[in-house]
């Protein structure tokens, strides 16, 4: 039986999580119908602009995605102490871009004065805005919520377009967070969608490629620290150069038609984060698979059992072959 939901986002084990959504029906409702013909490319758009856009309101930053033809992968970081900093306007702000506030915190937006009634409600609405802000489960919503309407206007029907709730899963180290962001960002390539990663539609992996020849990083995108050696803490602790090198060496593991190794220069990261390259091969191809529930090493698993009181080790097998 599946753990509460409750208990799968906790942040005192990690910030960092996978989550993957898919699609119902027998059409590939974010793609093309195999039955009809009937392209639906353009709903992939969709996603990607809306996920695009919730990153910029909530306190959390994307740190990989991958929308496919019938489902989505999403890399989350999850910033409790930002949704924390933001004062009670910037909150209803915020809030206010994604669904309807009440009359009272309008007021308050606009400068009016409030009774001390109202202004214990609004308090209390404001915490309550505050804790969605940094929440998965709201982000989700958020998303996918509005993907399905728009899905079902356009095909003038109703009934589920996902099938039924996110699956999350815990990213419990390093070595787990970079394994899951390089199976995210290659998820068009073993799909024969893409010939490479720079050209892999409505991916992280294409829009961090694009501002990289520009020498940047996406604002809308977690950054790369550029540090493994320093306590993990918001941002992505590599180098950006070392990760886009290391999925470019994966993907041509992994492409059937273009055969190779990964490149020597990779196994310095893959070193440090104590990863032998057939693993590093299985954890970026069969990731969702090998792994039902939290990711990570063995003393990482072991920790988020103990801290869960979780008398079974799950996947504690894998991650001791796996994870060295």
């Amino acid at each position: 039986m599946g753990l509460a939901r409750k208990y799968q986002i906790n942040l005192s084990n990690t910030h960092y999580y996978h989550c993957v959504s898919r699609c119902v029906r027998r059409a590939f409702l974010c793609g093309e119908d195999m039955l009809t013909g009937k392209s639906y490319e353009h709903r992939r758009a969709w996603v990607e602009m809306r996920l695009l856009f919730l990153s910029k309101i909530f306190c959390l930053d994307v740190c990989a995605y991958a929308v496919m033809p019938n489902h989505t992968h999403v890399v989350l970081y999850i910033d409790d102490k930002k949704a924390q900093k933001l004062n009670d306007k910037a909150i209803l702000l915020r809030w206010s871009k994604l669904y309807k506030i009440s009359s009272h915190a309008h007021q308050f937006l606009q400068g009016k004065c409030l009774n001390e009634g109202q202004k214990g409600v609004l308090s209390k609405e404001i915490n309550e805005y505050r804790s969605r802000l940094a929440s998965i489960s709201w982000f989700m919503r958020g998303l996918n919520e509005h993907i399905a309407r728009r899905a079902n206007q356009e095909d003038e029907c109703t009934g589920h377009f996902w099938e039924g709730r996110f699956k999350s899963q815990a990213l419990l180290d390093a070595s787990a967070l970079l394994a899951c962001m390089a199976y995210v960002d290659l998820n068009p390539i073993r799909a024969k969608l893409a010939s490479n990663p720079e050209d892999s539609e409505h991916t992280s992996i294409k829009l961090r490629c694009e501002f990289a020849k520009r020498c940047k990083q996406p604002k809308y995108l977690a950054r790369f620290l550029g540090n493994t050696k320093k306590h993990m803490h918001k941002g992505i602790p590599f180098e950006l150069r070392s990760y886009l090198d290391l999925v470019d060496s994966t993907g041509r593991c992994i492409r059937a038609d273009k055969p190779g190794l990964i490149d020597p220069r990779q196994e310095p990261i893959l070193e440090q984060l104590g990863l032998e390259a057939r693993n590093w091969f299985k954890l970026t191809t069969q990731l969702e698979q090998t792994f039902h529930g939290a990711i990570g090493s063995a003393d990482s698993i072991e920790a988020y059992c103990e801290h869960r009181n979780l008398r079974r080790r799950s996947n504690i097998s894998q991650s001791q072959r796996l994870f060295t």
